[in-house]
């Protein structure tokens, strides 16, 4: 079953493994396998790689099998799909007892797999290979081995205890920071499933404490932050419950009520405990963003560790929560039941994943060639041009370009780029230090296809830009030795 699961996921979700994020990883592993690739200012290109052992993994993989990057992506992307379904599953023993029930939650997880959470910037899980592939289902084993040895007996917790540890270690070897977050969620489900009343009732008080106490030293003793690092802070609009839309702080809220209403009432202790530790949580969080992640602070340290993200937990609770009570009171036996469920919330998400990437394949397979425009220049780039070519695009290519769908240059041309708006001001937010660089990118970059052929040498010349790709639209009078009907890719004089 949930080999049918994981084929349901892909086929309603489908792949795309160079947009968004996954384009991100995809060139750091390609420059931890080639370390001449993307030149000597790569610093976008290895910023993912600072905390994260995942690309090093990936590439180790490479070399093992023998297998190229594209072929094996797809693979670990089907495996981490099984996998994360297989965490689900053992996660969903501990919510109910009824076959039914786990087998209702585990199907409406596969059909809400890349379910966008609220105003977080993030879906439950991407179409695509990330380091969150991995460290997702490793963090819901560790959950899950946690509620085991809450509930065994005190012989066998020791057991389920090590392995809730071993799993959480793999999680914080690929993506510490979500790890983090599954370790308090943990250590608060320990608490509360206590038998001694002290742990149970003042156990998640000083928790609360420690966390509170933990942003304000944070808070005060991060250095005052420049006024161009300022402006890339604010571009993070989804670091601040004051910049949501109306429905995205709803997305925040509604999941909550949700949890609290299938949660906290009927038959189960694990489901109760498992409810409480995700509604303190996800509640902790939202307060912890009320007060420390706002734009008028002097300092952003705690913003930048983005504690919203702690409602994708929130939101896997939810799903798991609302499927296994579809499955007892609804599905059951019923092979209708379960087909219009299928029906109704896999159609959802194939029209929004169709919406997202109308211009790509809904499968990306690396033997099919691309039918995405901005994708075959990107590959003819890739072919055509000197390994040390850098390029530069319009800096919001990403989100503004017609039929661009989010496909990112580097991890597909294996090229460099000046720094664009999206996901490199995503990286230099994180991190600081390349603020300098990507504000030179967005200035150089801001208005590539209007400008005339003079100013755009003179703006990039300076910093080493030999070729640039501009919409097919764009007037200039540079040998484009490449066009197709959306864009054309020309060099410079």
């Amino acid at each position: 079953m949930l080999i049918l699961l994981t084929s349901l996921v892909v086929l309603v979700h489908g792949y795309h493994p160079y947009a968004e994020d996954g384009g991100l990883y995809v060139a750091g592993i390609r420059k931890v396998l080639d370390p001449d690739l993307y030149g000597l200012h790569a610093e976008f290109v290895t910023a993912p790689l600072r905390y994260s052992l995942f690309a090093p993994i990936m590439a180790g993989l490479v070399r093992a099998s023998r297998l190229p990057l594209p072929y094996l992506l797809l693979a670990v992307y089907a495996v981490s799909a099984w996998l994360t379904l297989f965490a689900a599953w053992r996660l969903a023993t501990h919510i109910t007892e009824n076959a039914s029930g786990r087998l209702g939650a585990v199907t409406l997880l596969a059909c809400w797999f890349a379910l966008p959470v609220a105003g977080t910037s993030l879906l439950w899980m991407d179409p695509y290979v990330t380091a969150r592939s991995f460290s997702t289902p490793f963090t819901l084993l560790a959950l899950g081995a946690a509620m085991e040895a809450v509930a065994a007996p005190h012989r066998s917790s020791r057991r389920a205890w090590l392995q809730s540890c071993g799993w959480l270690a793999l999680a914080f070897l690929l993506h510490p920071l979500m790890a983090g977050y599954a370790s308090l969620a943990i250590v608060l489900l320990a608490m509360l499933g206590s038998s001694r009343r002290s742990v149970h009732l003042g156990g998640p008080l000083a928790l609360a404490g420690a966390a509170l106490l933990a942003a304000i030293v944070l808070q005060a003793s991060t250095p005052p932050e420049s006024a161009a690092y300022l402006q890339v802070a604010m571009t993070r609009t989804y670091w601040f419950l004051s910049q949501w839309a109306w429905y995205e702080r709803v997305g925040a809220v509604v999941p909550l009520l949700v949890i609290a209403r299938l949660g906290l009432r009927g038959p189960g202790q694990g489901k109760v405990l498992l409810s409480k530790t995700t509604l303190i949580l996800g509640g902790g969080s939202l307060l912890m963003a009320l007060v420390f992640a706002r734009q008028s602070l002097a300092v952003h340290a705690v913003a930048r560790l983005q504690p919203l993200r702690c409602l994708q937990q929130v939101y896997g609770v939810m799903v798991l929560l609302l499927g296994a009570w579809l499955g007892e009171r609804w599905l059951a036996r019923r092979p209708l039941h379960w087909c219009a469920l299928v029906a109704v919330a896999a159609g959802a998400l194939l029209v929004a994943e169709r919406r997202t990437y109308p211009a790509s394949a809904h499968l990306e397979l690396p033997w099919s060639p691309p039918v995405n425009p901005w994708e075959q220049s990107f590959l003819w780039a890739r072919d055509h041009t000197p390994k040390q070519a850098l390029f530069a695009l319009d800096a919001r290519y990403i989100t503004r370009g017609k039929d661009e769908d989010a496909q990112l240059f580097r991890a597909i041309a294996e090229r460099n780029a000046l720094a664009d708006y999206s996901k490199d001001g995503g990286e230099a937010a994180i991190a600081p230090t390349l603020t300098t660089a990507w504000m030179q990118g967005q200035t150089a970059q801001a208005n590539l296809e209007r400008e005339n052929d003079r100013a755009r040498q003179t703006a990039l010349r300076p910093l080493g830009v030999t070729w640039v790709i501009l919409e097919a639209a764009s007037p200039t009078a540079w040998n484009c030795p490449y066009s197709n009907s959306t864009v054309k890719v020309c060099r410079l004089p």
